[in-house]
């Protein structure tokens, strides 16, 4: 059944993701909020009868478990191996030696950011990673859980979706090639510079950490984290730092662990996308891959690696090893509450059932805009889709075919790298802002940070640089080139940026 033509349930196909956003922002209470969006959703699908709504809600939750688990096992073999090394003092020993080498908050959040752009190749992968290593080493110099969080999430997928190497970039490519918008990778690459939010993330998280600059919620948190040492500015949730930790590890009990991950997911990632077999070259292949087979491949031989490493050196016996692992899966069980709940509801919108996508996507291609309003349109269609559902994944599948036949007739074919420019632009940024968005509870979960703190603060960064998109969108669709556009965003950011902080030292 194509995408547009699937059921319509009208604006009621809306409903479920809007109440569970809504709910999230006012009660700051994200799990019974989403299951209420679920519930919703599926007395919706059931025409009101509750059987059906019981029903639909469990078979929908089992799919998406089904078709997730192996991000479940990466997230509980990753709690294990956070857990692990820190009982074994990597942790502390790295936190030690790094404060030696970083004095200053500016150079601790600088070096969260480079990390965070040095992982690129997965976006779950970079949350965990960055947030497991930079913990330590934030908190000493009073950097605040919301602010890390912040760091964390604006380096993972804004990185990932402009580099070609990353299971982002391998899906782009393939959405761009099924809809017929010329070779995938390579017309992938030609938009990188029309992926307005991406780009100017990454100059906002340079901004961010060079400066003081802070506005909006997390001019609080960030005060409260200077002037008290309270990283959290309120109940903090259960964190890997308060284990017990052994004083004889060192930081070769870390950076081992941590490396041997990044190294056996890259080679996962080479050897299921056919780069072992001969079926692709080594590059290609992580275009092939199943990154999150690959995750739980490469996790498990971190964890492998560290178990002998740790019991050759005497650093844990193997109870505590396995202690360590328990308590690891155990600290994941918020996040995979979460998870499920938040793929539930982006269930319960997809085409099968509510066909919230479709919906809106009728819209967008029955509406008769003006030309040059088209990439912004997108742009902000786009956002109100990632923002509802959750997905950027989800949102870039359905509105990239409808981006490249929109621009597939000659008038408006010289619109179709902006136009899909736009489209990665406002999915991520809708992604970025969504309380029920797998990569945006991982961040949260990845910096032990509150999650709708998280979500509260972080909105109104993610919004200045969205604000400044608009502006470039719509002088894209005037002008129909991308230097100048591409200028004036930037100038429009640091305005704005200048403007909100004088604003925030004034109160």
């Amino acid at each position: 059944m194509d995408v547009l033509e699937a059921a319509n349930y009208g604006l009621l196909s809306i409903l479920p993701p809007l109440i569970a956003i809504i709910l999230a922002l006012l009660t700051k209470e994200v799990i019974t909020s989403l299951l209420t969006g679920i519930l919703v959703g599926a007395l919706i699908y059931g025409n009101g009868n509750i059987l059906d709504m019981l029903v639909t809600t469990f078979e929908v939750m089992g799919e998406k478990m089904g078709e997730n688990v192996y991000i479940l096992i990466f997230l509980a073999l990753l709690g294990a191996l956070v857990a692990v090394v820190t009982m074994g003092g990597g942790s502390a020993a790295y936190g030690a030696m790094a404060a030696n080498k970083i004095k200053s908050r500016k150079m601790a959040a600088l070096a969260t950011s480079a990390l965070g752009c040095f992982i690129f190749i997965d976006d779950y992968f970079n949350c965990l990673t960055v947030g497991t290593v930079m913990k330590p080493l934030t908190d000493k110099h009073r950097i605040s859980r919301a602010k890390l969080a912040y760091l964390i999430d604006a380096t993972a997928a804004p990185i990932c979706i402009i580099a070609p190497v990353s299971s982002w970039g391998a899906s782009v490519a393939t959405y761009i090639q099924d809809a017929g918008a010329g070779n995938g990778m390579s017309t992938f690459i030609k938009i990188i510079p029309y992926n307005l939010y991406a780009i100017l993330t990454i100059m906002m998280v340079l901004i961010i950490c060079l400066t003081n600059v802070n506005f909006g919620p997390m001019a609080v948190f960030e005060k409260n984290a200077m002037d008290n040492g309270d990283v959290f500015s309120g109940k903090p949730i259960i964190d890997q730092e308060e284990r017990k930790e052994k004083a004889k590890g060192t930081v070769i009990d870390l950076v081992i662990p941590i490396l041997s991950l990044i190294v056996f997911t890259v080679l996962a990632m080479a050897y299921t996308g056919g780069g072992f077999t001969g079926e692709q070259s080594f590059f290609s292949s992580f275009g092939y891959s199943d990154s999150s087979l690959s995750l739980v491949l490469g996790s498990f031989g971190a964890l492998v690696l560290t178990f002998f490493q740790y019991a050759i050196r005497k650093i844990l016996s193997f109870r505590e090893f396995m202690e360590g692992i328990s308590d690891g899966v155990k600290s994941m069980v918020p996040a995979f509450l979460i998870l499920i709940l938040a793929w539930t509801i982006g269930g319960i919108c997809s085409t099968e059932y509510l066909n919230t996508g479709g919906y809106v996507g009728n819209l967008v291609q029955d509406a008769n805009f003006p030309l040059f309003i088209l990439p912004v349109m997108v742009f902000v269609i786009a956002a109100f889709l990632g923002f509802a559902t959750g997905t950027s994944w989800g949102t870039m599948a359905l509105l990239i075919p409808i981006g490249a036949a929109i621009c597939s007739s000659p008038s408006t074919s010289v619109l179709l790298y902006p136009v899909l420019g736009a489209v990665l632009a406002g999915s991520v940024y809708g992604d970025h802002i969504s309380p029920i968005s797998d990569t945006t509870i991982l961040s949260s979960t990845g910096a032990g940070c509150n999650h709708m703190d998280h979500v509260s603060t972080q909105l109104a960064y993610a919004s200045v640089v969205a604000s400044s998109c608009v502006v470039g969108y719509i002088l894209m669709g005037i002008m129909k080139t991308i230097l100048v556009p591409f200028i004036i965003a930037i100038c429009v950011l640091f305005g704005l940026i200048y403007i909100l902080n004088r604003r925030s030292q004034t109160r």
